[in-house]
């Protein structure tokens, strides 16, 4: 058993930071789709349900200031311009693979949040916990 008495580790400020950068709103869902490929913006805009233009223009942004994101322009008429990752932004493939398996087994769909428990087999019911009482003053 730990000694909770010991003081708790800082956590890495790296980690943190890595964290902070993947784990924004629309973050992990504008890199899964970039990770299929160079995408035009309409494409990225199309795969993220509920995404707004200013939304997904920010993350864009922000991910090209990390050098996660590559922003090309093809010189045609008209201008196209395509998104695509860094091959740092590829490296974090095994880890939002990783998150996805993860979810895939503890994230209900809120179609499925009625049907079962995370964790648990698809069809297997548990009855849902109660909720705590709030103590009556004395």
């Amino acid at each position: 058993m730990a000694d909770s008495s010991a003081p708790t580790p800082q956590v890495c400020a790296r980690f943190h930071r890595a964290i902070e950068l993947i784990g924004s709103r629309w973050t992990g869902a504008i890199l899964q789709t970039l990770l299929q490929g160079k995408t035009r913006y309409a494409a990225i805009r199309g795969a993220i349900p509920d995404i707004t233009d200013r939304m997904l223009s920010e993350r864009l942004r922000s991910l090209e200031g990390e050098e996660l994101v590559l922003r090309v322009v093809i010189p045609e008429s008209p201008v196209r311009v395509e998104y695509e990752l860094t091959p740092k932004g590829r490296e974090l493939q095994k880890a939002l693979r990783e998150i996805g398996t993860w979810a895939e087994r503890w994230i209900p769909l809120e179609s499925d949040e009625g049907s079962a428990t995370a964790g648990e087999p698809k069809g297997s019911k548990r009855r849902p916990m109660r909720r705590a009482r709030k103590a009556r003053p004395a």
